[in-house]
């Protein structure tokens, strides 16, 4: 056990362990039931549009998996089921009309009519619950109290009648919230009438206040018929936490000192008889180091002397070494001088020859530029004198179509486009009638007598008043036209 100053780590550890504990204790749920399955039982609920609904219709037997936590098998189809019923689990099975269950008991199988039967299947496995109770003692400090409580059903024609199964998923889970209230409640009052350092010591006392508070609630006192049903198996106190991590330093702090005192008494006597240990071991130490110290001074002098020959002789035979390189370095520099002459006049002969090759190339590349610059010029030369004959040729053809043109094509060409020449004249100030007599106008060379006269009369207008231009031609100048 142990705190510090941002909190009581005991009492964080304690909580993160129950809760674990309560994660692992929690039934499992298996996964809900498919489409078209019958939905588990539930506390006298009808089951005749659940069950009889699917199967009815089809005609066919319906055997549907339990989705909650008593594995209930029910078969058969419409009026026709049988409900069977694990060994270890609770069933009471009621009819519309009867004031008594038709089945009552541990594992009883039935035939079941889904119009006007119901049934209610609990687990008859005991039940832990466990509890969390923060408690305030007499000296008006926070504990929290840690403990469980093992329970079973041991009159279920009494637990159904008094008790809330009426959770399908888990059919227990509300006895036993009660049941944990029950006990929470039982706990701080007997907390509240109890000292720090006994709740800490001593926790037979919770113990029996809590199983007698249980028992007095679950079986009945003196086992009378007024209990619930129930027969309460265990009750146990796990762990009591001072919630005030302080306080609990303080609590420790005697033990801690008294233990402290002891164990600085028994480190001072071993220090002692160390020290005397270490001083006369000393004194043997310091003896053998001064014999020592004068064997080594002899055996120094004579190391020094062999040192100096050996160092003599290194020496005579370094320095004939040192020669032997210096001559193989001076050689090994001359053979690299004569490599590294070789190699640049190699580089040199190459240098030109690559020279030489990149004039060549320069030399080629031009003769083949200009010789296509004059096959380009060649034909486009070729093309300019094809197209300026194709030209004299297209005039020629176009004189000739020209001049091979009847009198009656050139008056058909000018017949078609009066309109444009129409459009393009000035619109005349006034209105002046020319009246061509004597001329066919049925023929077409009367009708081109009219046409020459009304161009000449218009231009005639136009001369004199050239400053008019645009405007709609008025009405007359299109019947003089006609």
């Amino acid at each position: 056990m142990s705190a510090n100053d941002g909190g009581n780590t005991y009492l964080e550890k304690v909580v993160a362990q129950q809760a674990v504990l309560e994660d692992d204790l929690r039934s499992r749920r298996s996964a809900p039931p498919p489409p078209g399955a019958a939905p588990p039982p539930g506390p006298l609920a009808k089951r005749d549009r659940a069950l009889g609904g699917a199967s009815g219709a089809s005609g066919a037997p319906a055997a549907p998996a339990e989705a909650g936590p008593v594995e209930v098998r029910i078969k058969g189809f419409w009026r026709w089921k049988n409900v069977l019923v694990p060994p270890n689990a609770f069933v009471v099975h009621t009819r519309r009309g009867r004031a008594e269950p038709l089945h009552i008991g541990l594992g009883v199988s039935f035939r079941f009519n889904p119009s006007t039967d119901s049934f209610l299947v609990v687990p008859g496995a005991t039940q832990t619950i466990l509890i969390n109770a923060y408690c305030i003692c007499s000296e008006l400090q926070g504990v929290l109290v840690q403990g469980y409580v093992q329970w079973i059903i041991q009159d279920f024609a009494t637990a159904y009648r008094k008790l809330d199964f009426g959770d399908a998923q888990d059919p227990m889970r509300v006895v036993n919230l009660q049941l944990r209230e029950q006990a929470e409640a039982a706990i701080k009052d007997k907390v509240s009438s109890m000292g720090v350092r006994d709740v800490l010591s001593d926790k037979q006392p919770i113990i029996e206040e809590l199983t007698a508070r249980l028992r007095a609630v679950a079986e009945g006192e003196d086992h009378s018929d007024r209990g619930l049903g129930l027969r309460i198996v265990t009750v146990q106190i796990k762990e009591a936490v001072v919630s005030s991590s302080r306080l609990w330093e303080n609590l420790q702090k005697p033990y801690r000192a008294e233990q402290g005192r002891i164990a600085r008494l028994a480190e001072l006597e071993a220090e002692e008889a160390v020290a005397q240990r270490e001083m006369a071991a000393q004194r043997v130490k310091e003896t053998q180091r001064l014999e020592h110290e004068r064997e080594l001074a002899e055996l120094r002098s004579r190391n020094e002397a062999e040192r100096f020959d050996t160092d003599t002789a290194e020496k005579l035979r370094r320095t004939r070494r040192e020669h032997d390189d210096a001559r193989e370095v001076a050689e090994l520099e001359t053979e690299t001088t004569r490599h590294a002459l070789r190699m640049e006049r190699e580089r040199h002969a190459e240098e030109a020859e690559t020279g030489r090759l990149r004039i060549e190339r320069d030399h080629e590349l031009n003769r083949l530029r200009v010789e296509g610059e004059l096959a380009l010029q060649e034909t486009r030369s070729r093309s300019q004198h094809e197209t300026a004959l194709l030209g004299l040729e297209r005039d020629r053809v176009r004189a000739e179509l020209d001049n091979g043109q009847t009198p009656a094509a050139i008056q058909a060409r000018l017949i078609t486009r009066l309109p444009d020449i129409l459009e393009r004249l000035p619109k005349p100030d006034e209105l002046r009638t020319v009246t061509v007599n004597g001329a066919d106008q049925t023929s077409v060379a009367g009708l081109l007598t009219q046409l020459t006269a009304v161009i000449g009369a218009l231009r005639a207008a136009a001369a004199e008043s050239p400053a008019v231009t645009g405007g709609a031609a008025p009405e007359g100048t299109g019947r003089a036209a006609r």
